[in-house]
């Protein structure tokens, strides 16, 4: 029952992702001439040209695709792709034909700002439901399954030449320019959504004195901390290496002890996007 359930989520998230897309063409994208790569960016395109549905050309591109794709990588694909990419077209073409939504911009650079943005939410949304809206997702993995080129060079590549392609259609680099950041700050988004906002600090802690740092990272902080076996390269000298995840607003309270104990200490702090366990994430929360 729990797993059907999440079977259900992950499908009606899907659903909300792709809407969300098909609103970030129709409100933004499209009445502006903004192709954000990809499928959905050929296909604004082919509408301006010949005045086909936006949906209709999605459908046509991405059913072949997706039969390609079952035969090249077999059950796996799954069927979320498919439900993914109908969801995409009909929305699209739902908001565009049948209600008619007007643009709500027509200023270029706050189309492709929020066009951005919500394409970026939305297909983080379907991403982190483990969907897909196909496109250029079926040709990277079958490209990376053929090892021709690796998935992200193959977004990269595909989209740079459909971006390009807007541009000489549409007689304008800057019509090129605005898909690039729409391009550029929906891939943010879709790593924000999928990856987390980074809300945690990775420390790691070279010092003579990491016993002392430990105790005082145990009584001052309640952090639990992990020694890392390490040696100095030039004085083959073995000594702890310190690791300690902690968040945001402990990293200042973090560097204090760590300054009070040894100044000497070599301190490196990384940004971590996502932590299960004690005194983080609960692993049940996860979806």
């Amino acid at each position: 029952m729990k797993y059907r359930l999440k079977v259900a989520i992950n499908y009606l998230l899907i659903l909300i992702g792709a809407a969300l897309m098909g609103l970030s063409i129709v409100l933004f994208l499209s009445p502006n001439k903004i192709a954000a790569g990809g499928v959905s960016g050929l296909a604004v395109v082919i509408n301006h040209l010949f005045n086909i549905p936006i949906g209709v050309i999605m459908l046509v591109f991405n059913i072949p695709l997706f039969l390609i794709g079952l035969k090249v990588l077999g059950k796996r694909f799954g069927i979320r792709t498919l439900f993914g990419m109908i969801a995409f077209s009909l929305f699209t073409d739902f908001f565009n034909n049948v209600l008619h939504m007007p643009a709500v911009t027509e200023n270029p650079l706050l189309a492709s700002l929020y066009g951005g943005l919500l394409l970026g939410i939305g297909l983080g949304i379907v991403f982190k439901a483990n969907g897909s809206t196909g496109g250029s997702d079926i040709v990277a993995q079958i490209f990376s399954q053929k090892r021709l080129m690796t998935a992200g060079n193959t977004f990269i590549l595909i989209d740079f030449l459909v971006i390009s392609f807007a541009g000489f259609c549409f007689r304008g680099v800057e019509y090129a320019l605005w898909g690039f950041i729409a391009l550029y700050i929906s891939s943010k988004v879709i790593d924000v959504i999928i990856a987390g906002l980074g809300y945690a600090k990775a420390t790691l802690i070279i010092s003579d004195k990491s016993e002392e740092i430990k105790d005082l990272i145990f009584e001052k902080m309640n952090r639990g901390v992990t020694f890392l076996k390490g040696e100095g390269a030039y004085s083959r000298k073995g000594r702890d290496v310190i690791l300690c995840i902690v968040s945001r607003r402990e990293v200042s309270k973090l560097s204090e002890i760590v300054k009070s104990t040894d100044p000497d200490a070599f301190v490196i702090v990384q940004e971590v996007h996502q932590i299960l366990g004690k005194g983080f994430k609960p692993r049940e929360n996860i979806v």
